[in-house]
């Protein structure tokens, strides 16, 4: 499982899909910000990040400009990141509270976190066709990682690229069955993972107080219980599409 994990990050890595996209990253990378004029910049579509035996996904929308573009690590690098790295770590599912580059000494425990998108879109907003093009990489972890018990779903977007692979896939019959708000909770039926929904740790949710600390702890304090339940109940909301 882990060989067939690196095989398709490398083909994220190669990606040239979304031309729009590619244009932009290296354009970020060439110019960089002023704080890290010392860094060569990654560049390149991001690659998953995590264990590959988690029974944990979490699933975002893209990578940052001068976040997960500068560094080439999932959540490492920015405001974003610190934040969920800190929960994560929290609730013993990161063995370090910062994730500042490729090479800090982060490791995942049960958890496994990818994107809906792996480049960084202008103004965080990647396209229509573009979270498309990328979504077969998406569909493809889901099917390596045989053992996820739970989705975490950071964001609408999130949110709703995994219902429709599930959707397009014949797993659920339709995504308005599931309601979005933080800490829904659905059970999905049909041997699928139990589905958490959460506010993206973005800065605009976090500095105007949309999501805290405590929220997001509360998330993976809940994700925790699940993995020690084979047979939890929802707490919030049990939807079937």
């Amino acid at each position: 499982m882990a060989a067939a994990l690196n095989v398709l990050q490398q083909q994220v890595i190669a990606c040239t899909r979304c031309p729009r996209l590619r244009a932009y990253c290296l354009e970020v990378a060439r110019k960089k910000r002023r704080a890290y004029l010392d860094w060569e910049y990654w560049g390149k579509p991001v690659p998953a990040f995590g264990d590959p035996e988690a029974r944990v996904l979490i699933v975002g929308l893209a990578p940052a400009a001068h976040g997960a573009n500068r560094t080439g690590r999932m959540f490492t690098g920015d405001a974003s990141g610190d934040f969920l790295y800190r929960v994560l770590h929290g609730t013993g599912f990161a063995s370090q509270a910062e994730s500042r580059s490729r090479d800090d000494g982060l490791t995942l425990r049960d958890v496994w976190i990818t994107a809906s998108a792996r480049c960084a879109p202008p103004d965080n907003k990647p396209t229509r066709e573009e979270l498309a093009n990328c979504r077969p990489y998406l569909e493809g972890e889901i099917g390596l990682l045989a053992g996820v018990r739970v989705v975490v779903a950071l964001g609408r977007i999130a949110f709703d690229t995994y219902l429709s692979i599930l959707q397009d896939h014949g797993r659920i019959a339709r995504k308005s069955g599931f309601a979005f708000g933080h800490g829904v909770e659905h059970e999905m039926g049909d041997g699928l993972p139990t589905l958490i929904a959460s506010y993206h740790p973005s800065r605009q949710n976090t500095s105007t107080g949309r999501l805290t600390e405590a929220m997001l702890r509360d998330v993976f304090t809940r994700t925790r219980d699940l993995l020690a339940d084979r047979s939890p109940r929802s707490r919030r909301t049990s939807s079937r599409g």
